[in-house]
């Protein structure tokens, strides 16, 4: 099982719609250029309504730079 998400709208999906089905398919699916494989933990959190982490970077006078992850309520 592979899930994957469009980033491309058809007239079937809209953007940013996600699923999960069978490798066969996902690979014909993500082959047309409207699918795009995804992390299964994206998947979950966008299925069970969490919203994604925001990545924020923070750099400092010091010379370097790190990321704060935050997550939305």
């Amino acid at each position: 099982m592979k899930c994957i998400k469009a980033i491309k709208s058809t007239k079937n999906t809209e953007v940013g719609t996600m699923t999960r089905i069978n490798d066969v398919d996902a690979e014909s699916k993500v082959k047309t250029g409207s699918w795009a494989y995804i992390p299964k933990t994206e998947y979950k959190s966008w299925k069970n309504g969490q919203p994604k982490a925001e990545v924020t970077n923070v750099s400092h006078d010091m010379g370097g730079s790190y990321e704060v992850k935050k997550r939305k309520k």
